[in-house]
């Protein structure tokens, strides 16, 4: 398996800091990403912007910190509201803003302009029981690549499997097959800063392919729960 590290230190105060949320936050920015960078832990740094969790000021200081480091970032942005997480993410050129469920067309342009992809997490939607959907319309109006992920945690989407995120993505958020299994791909490899390397199948990239016990690629979105993968490989070999 292929991993790549984000470092999302502000996610949630931790209990023992909801006195000093401050000193945490310096602590998170000024101390332990350093230290994590310094033992090559972090690929990306990542945060979750929202009024229940991190001001956009406060993730600002981290994103300084990390650009300083020579690292990328990703954003948490417009989950729950429209706090200006998508234009926050496109003002650091960031590799992904994931969810985005409230953001509205200025940072839907933002993100456009900026390259950001945008990552879409229809296994938390579900989990949830949300009722609004990221703006797919003015993503596609604007030019703006969609990821597909599971978004698999504990907490918010107990969701182990691409093909049921796929079809999650088309039957929630109305993706053609098409622009799902792009976003499972191509665009997912983008918003790893991969795209180098994986996400296409063409000459230079690692031959990390899945073989599928299937008739036409749209099976991938249609079965949920189907034990479709009769192959898979890395780097050329056999898994």
């Amino acid at each position: 398996v292929r991993v790549r590290t984000s470092y999302l230190g502000l996610h949630a105060v931790p209990s023992e800091h909801k006195a000093d949320r401050a000193v945490y936050v310096d602590k998170a920015v000024d101390q332990i990403l350093p230290a994590a960078h310094a033992e090559a832990l972090v690929d990306a740094v990542d945060a979750y912007c929202e009024p229940i969790a991190f001001t956009t000021d406060e993730v600002a200081r981290l994103f300084d910190k990390a650009k300083a480091l020579g690292l990328p970032v990703k954003l948490h942005a417009d989950q729950l509201s429209d706090g200006g997480g998508a234009a926050l993410a496109a003002r650091y050129h960031a590799l992904s803003a994931d969810h985005i469920e409230h953001t509205t067309e200025p940072g839907v342009q933002a993100m456009a302009e900026a390259g950001v992809v945008a990552v879409l997490l229809p296994g938390a939607f579900l989990m949830l029981r949300e009722t609004k959907a990221p703006p797919v319309a003015l993503l596609r109006q604007h030019g703006v690549r969609m990821a597909v992920a599971t978004d698999c945690n504990p907490g918010t989407s107990p969701v182990a499997s691409m093909t049921a995120a796929l079809n999650l993505a088309c039957v929630q958020f109305r993706l053609t097959p098409e622009e799902a299994i792009a976003g499972a791909t191509r665009h997912a490899a983008r918003a790893l800063g991969l795209q180098d390397e994986v996400g296409t199948i063409e000459p230079g990239k690692a031959a990390d392919l899945a073989v599928w016990d299937i008739t036409r690629p749209a099976e991938l979105c249609y079965w949920l729960g189907a034990p479709l993968l009769h192959r898979r490989y890395s780097d050329g070999d056999i898994t």
